[in-house]
């Protein structure tokens, strides 16, 4: 004899004398209730406390779907992933054993999906009962938090704001570089130029404090805190709050004729109060164009102390040099860590505005005797005629004091930018602040990462596809600083498909 079992549905061979079913008089074989399924069904329900309809969270922007709490996952229909989703879902599963579960096909753009589960539960006198049923998840269209910050550019929740208060943005440019190099911005919302800096947006506070410690680490600067309140829950006691960090860097550029305080030099090893910035990276790089001595300068010990530059590089005006004599080592004053990348030389410069009206000349001692010679055009500044207020420059004695400073040597920016075959990369939108002047600025950064080797191993350079090649009369060395192509570096573009995946193209 054989009969159907309810559950499977598979022929098996009778075993058991038959019996009368309690409620139904149904003849079923031996049982711990003695019921047949039906009765049994009819007085136990054992998905009664798993939901038969529910919702999926899917946004059309990524197409993907919201995995509780608050992951959004890729999942395509009738996948693994999407199962998964589906069964997260139901609370009352954990009270029943799972079988079995599989998707019921249904119209792909329906919004609905259907899974069917198979569930078992022990029931009255430790018998199993076996049950199936259908679920239904209506589709609800939703966005993501990526594709929120996309569209809703202006949501944050906290904010960077960079400014530096100089009017010479080198230091500034070279912190953008530093930034796009490491990608300490990759969790912004929103980059907008401003005046005098950057603001960045966040929507998360550590992701805009992870960007207040790498400019803490990688330019001197200081920074101060301030909290606005969006909304307050009188119900859970939950305040949301914008925070604000204001960054502020050294008003101090390369370049830069600076006056140290008097305390501030002698702890630099008793360096001429009058110095000159080389660089400013973790620290700020100062020599004494008199004896070649160098110095640091930490962003605690200028903060401590903090000054204004003496002279900026827009302050300078241009000299000739007439007569150039090499100091020989044994004539060099001796000073505890002196350069030697530059050269100690008395200079015999007059004025290029004095050239055919007066022969006046200026001596002067300068740490460009490496790269100068009879001829030559240097910036410089001339303190003969300069009326200065600054406090501790005020203080230092009059024979102290030289009558011209030469900074740097002037090459010829025509064919510099012919030759420049290179480029860096910008923030979006930070070309739309670039005035005349802010170009110029621009121009003059690019000029020091040529000439300093030390300043472009923190920089991403990139070859420029667009450049025309150089002509032959072009090739002609003239001392003009260059960068080889093996510190170049191929330009790469990123371009993002609508289904979220990455593809990556290499310009040769």
């Amino acid at each position: 004899m054989e009969y159907i079992d309810d559950a499977s549905g598979i022929a098996r061979q009778q075993q058991y004398s038959l019996i009368s079913c309690c409620r139904c008089g149904l003849q079923i074989e031996p049982n711990p209730t003695n019921m047949c399924v039906d009765c049994l069904r009819s007085d136990v329900d054992i998905t009664e406390d798993i939901p038969k309809t529910s919702a999926l969270s899917f946004c059309r922007g990524c197409e993907r779907y919201l995995q509780p709490p608050n992951q959004w996952i890729k999942a395509g229909l009738e996948s693994r992933e999407l199962l998964s989703i589906c069964l997260k879902k139901l609370k009352g599963l954990t009270k029943v054993k799972l079988v079995d579960a599989g998707f019921v096909w249904t119209e792909p753009h329906s919004m609905r999906v259907k899974v069917k589960l198979t569930v078992q539960k022990e029931v009255m006198n430790a018998a199993v009962l076996q049950q199936v049923f259908v679920v239904e998840y209506v589709v609800q269209p939703h966005m993501c938090d990526d594709c929120h910050r996309v569209e809703a550019k202006d949501f944050w929740r906290a904010v960077v704001q960079i400014r530096q208060k100089s009017d010479h943005k080198k230091t500034f440019f070279y912190l953008e570089q530093l930034i796009l190099k490491h990608k300490a911005h990759r969790s912004t919302v929103n980059i907008k130029p401003m005046a005098d800096g950057l603001d960045f947006f966040f929507t998360k506070q550590d992701d805009a404090k992870k960007l207040v410690e790498f400019l803490s680490a990688y330019v001197p600067s200081r920074y101060v805190t301030g909290k606005e309140l969006v909304s307050h829950d009188i119900r859970n006691n939950k305040f949301t709050y914008k925070y604000t960090f204001s960054v502020e860097i050294v008003p101090i550029c390369k370049d830069h004729i600076i006056c140290l305080p008097q305390k501030t030099a002698q702890q630099m090893g008793s360096i001429s109060p009058l110095v000159i910035v080389q660089r400013v990276t973790q620290t700020i790089h100062v020599i004494d164009p008199h004896t070649l001595q160098v110095g640091e300068l930490s962003s605690a010990n200028y903060w401590r102390q903090p000054f204004t530059a003496l002279v900026s590089p827009k302050q300078l005006i241009e000299f000739m040099v007439m007569e150039i004599d090499i100091v020989p080592d044994r004539d060099r004053p001796f000073r505890p860590r002196m350069s030697t990348k530059h050269g100690l030389a008395d200079v015999y410069v007059a004025r290029m505005s004095d050239l055919g009206v007066n022969e006046q000349q200026f001596h002067c001692r300068t740490h460009l005797g490496h790269i100068l010679k009879v001829g030559d055009t240097v910036l410089g500044f001339d303190f003969t005629n300069a009326n200065l207020n600054h406090q501790h420059f005020e203080k230092m004695k009059t024979d102290r004091i030289p009558d011209v400073m030469l900074v740097k040597k002037v090459f010829d920016n025509a064919r510099r930018m012919r030759r420049r075959k290179w480029r860096l990369q910008r923030f979006d939108g930070a070309q739309d602040l670039d005035t005349e002047s802010m170009t110029k600025d621009y121009n003059d950064f690019l000029d020091d990462l040529e000439e300093d080797q030390g300043l472009r191993e923190n920089v991403n350079i990139y070859k420029d596809p667009t450049k025309i090649t150089v002509e032959s009369e072009d090739t002609d060395d003239e001392g003009i600083p260059q960068i080889s192509l093996q510190e170049m570096l191929e330009d790469l573009h990123l371009t993002e498909d609508a289904t979220g995946g990455e593809g990556a193209d290499m310009m040769e």
